[in-house]
């Protein structure tokens, strides 16, 4: 055989999709495990045409799964960022989208007996150590898809998938708000360096010379606006503690402004960091939110205030809004974020890698 198969299932889990594997499955070593899942997402061409990639970051995201001795939880979730145009693998971030589906896949995949009714799934997100449970409906004892709940940016509608997230804060660098001030002027540019579920850069708009309201289109066009942030990024990733973050997507970047309509408290641009995000990253809805709870940030002049706790958050992006439900102690003091999505298992089967790969 001159390839070698390796099991996978496809799933689409909130605004993002890819390919979901068992960690079993796959190399070890991570230099060895790039290696394959390059070839797999077919990166290194911006249509990703001899991988299962889509051309976009939000389809070159992938998901290894294993159960989980630690007391108390089910499944380990090790997620790795595939870039589009260059064979290159981050393992430094996590996703919550792809999250969303791994509730559903770890059933999928036999590691996880569903109930009657809901099945919770207590997942560990290998690469931030956070703790999540995901509340995935099973009835007869069989993953759902099919709903009523609606995604902005998803055509459709499908089951849904509760997220409750705890242990966020300061999930990579260990702090909050890890260069010790929730403000910092970078280049002349206000800033809050934030890690809640995800380290981020956020700053207003209007700082960058944009409204914030800007099409995905039109901002991915602007391409000094692109280069005035990765340089401001890059100096905000050393002030936060994490090096040189030249080849790392985190901290990613948020771009904030007063919301459109009525409902919602700000309106955010997410950037990943060097494309536009379509709609807005799970991890970074809660970032951005938890930057709109706390006084003394860039939000606070920008964002409606928040609602008592629990406080639904709504944030406008290019397609929509998202909800993020905000638990929260006196001070205020952040608790837990939840939210709702939903996934879709899309295809299952066998991907096909060169055996060089894997040693083979």
């Amino acid at each position: 055989m001159t390839q070698t198969p390796i099991p996978f299932w496809f799933l689409r889990g909130g605004t993002s999709r890819g390919p979901y594997f068992r960690r079993e499955d796959l190399p070890e070593d991570l230099d060895a495990l790039a290696k394959v899942l390059c070839q797999v997402v077919g990166a290194g061409n911006p249509r990703n045409i001899d991988g299962l990639g889509g051309g976009v970051a939000v389809t070159t995201k992938t998901a290894m799964l294993s159960r989980s001795a630690e007391p108390g939880i089910d499944v380990e979730y090790f997620f790795a960022q595939v870039a589009v145009e260059e064979a290159l693998v981050d393992y430094g971030p996590t996703c919550g989208n792809i999250l969303v589906g791994v509730g559903p896949a770890a059933i999928e995949m036999g590691l996880v007996e569903a109930k009657d009714g809901v099945t919770p799934v207590r997942i560990r997100a290998v690469n931030t150590g956070a703790t999540v449970e995901a509340l995935v409906q099973t009835p007869g004892g069989q993953v759902e898809y099919r709903g009523d709940v609606a995604l902005d940016g998803v055509p459709g509608t499908a089951a849904p998938v509760g997220l409750n997230f705890l242990d966020v804060v300061g999930s990579k660098t260990g702090e909050m708000f890890p260069t010790g001030n929730r403000i910092d002027v970078i280049d002349g540019v206000e800033v809050t360096c934030i890690d809640v579920a995800m380290p981020m850069m956020i700053a207003r708009a209007a700082d960058f010379g944009i409204t914030g309201r800007e099409t995905v289109e039109e901002l991915d066009a602007n391409r000094p606006l692109f280069a005035r942030m990765e340089a401001v990024r890059l100096k905000a990733g050393v002030l936060m503690g994490m090096g040189d973050v030249t080849k790392s997507v985190t901290p990613k970047i948020g771009l904030i402004a007063p919301p459109a309509g009525p409902n919602a408290q700000f309106a955010a641009r997410y950037f990943m960091p060097w494309t536009t995000h379509p709609t807005l990253a799970v991890t970074g809805s809660q970032c951005l939110a938890s930057c709109a709870l706390m006084p003394g940030t860039v939000a606070e002049r920008v964002a409606k205030p928040i609602p008592p706790s629990p406080a639904l958050v709504v944030i406008e992006h290019p397609m929509g809004e998202m909800e993020v439900t905000l638990t929260y102690g006196d001070g205020p003091s952040f608790q837990s974020a939840g939210l709702i999505r939903t996934a879709r298992l899309i295809a299952r089967g066998e991907v096909m890698v060169d055996p060089t790969l894997l040693g083979g």
